[in-house]
């Protein structure tokens, strides 16, 4: 599931007519996921959210420390919810950036969890 947000992301993020926040609402959905299979991998309880900087810090209070800080996560917050309901366009991050933090805790995650 996260490997086909992040795909949404790389392809949306390709076609001009679409908004940069809907690619990087995928982003977002994409990196939870993540967290959230590294967090039941490792048996650490959490609460339904969509709050990557809550999910991030469960990992960092367990010992496990994620490629992207808490704070970085937290800049794709607002597109879990807020901007898909919104009709302003604001980039609070660049593509790129999001692109390699989507990239960066794939790898990750996915060795996290096939160890």
């Amino acid at each position: 599931m996260a490997d086909d947000d992040a795909a949404a992301f790389r392809g949306l993020l390709k076609l001009p007519e679409v908004k940069f926040r809907l690619a990087c609402f995928h982003a977002q959905q994409a990196i939870e996921k993540l967290l959230k299979a590294v967090l039941i991998f490792n048996g650490i309880e959490f609460q339904r959210t969509h709050d990557l900087h809550t999910l991030a810090t469960l990992l960092l209070q367990s010992g496990i420390t994620p490629p992207c800080s808490p704070e970085e996560l937290t800049r794709l917050n607002p597109f879990a919810v807020t901007f898909r309901y919104d009709d302003t366009d604001i980039p609070l991050i660049r593509d790129d950036v999001v692109a390699t933090m989507v990239k960066t805790m794939r790898h990750w995650a996915g060795e996290v969890v096939t160890k």
